[in-house]
């Protein structure tokens, strides 16, 4: 199933400050289907250095990696029931927990493309894989668990 609207701006009222198109001060991360996996490019700005000027901080990869993850595990409800993004009733997941693996500094002159799937789903619970490039070099990994939020 691929589409060439990003998942974020198919799931209604979203003012998340990573993914949400809603809220203009946020991080406006795009992800988009592509086969069995979601891929976001994201390009750092100046502001998300971490204390050496030229590397990403932590806190924003871990941002990027949660919200993309989760928009990951929104898409993979809507496909299990058969629906369109967005379409009512509404899905909603939270983070239950997020596991970042950093393997190498993240460049902050370069962009960020993310690779995520779906590892696992049982009941409200769905575990998702993300890797994080910069050109060539994986620079992070990550496990996130989102688990569907109810009505």
């Amino acid at each position: 199933m691929s589409t060439t609207a990003a998942l974020q701006d198919q799931i209604p009222h979203n003012h998340c400050w990573g993914c949400g198109p809603l809220n203009p001060d946020g991080l406006q991360i795009k992800s988009y289907l592509e086969g069995a996996e979601t891929v976001c490019t994201f390009m750092p700005y100046a502001q998300h250095m971490a204390g050496p000027v030229h590397v990403v901080n932590g806190g924003i990869i871990a941002t990027v990696i949660d919200c993309h993850s989760i928009c990951t595990a929104i898409a993979h409800a809507y496909a299990a029931e058969g629906r369109a993004i967005g379409s009512a009733p509404e899905i909603w997941c939270a983070t239950a927990s997020l596991s970042v693996e950093y393997l190498r500094p993240t460049p902050i002159a370069a962009p960020m493309v993310l690779h995520a799937r779906v590892t696992g789903s049982e009941g409200r619970r769905t575990t998702v894989a993300c890797t994080v490039f910069s050109g060539e070099t994986e620079v992070a990994r990550a496990e996130v668990l989102a688990v569907r939020v109810r009505e």
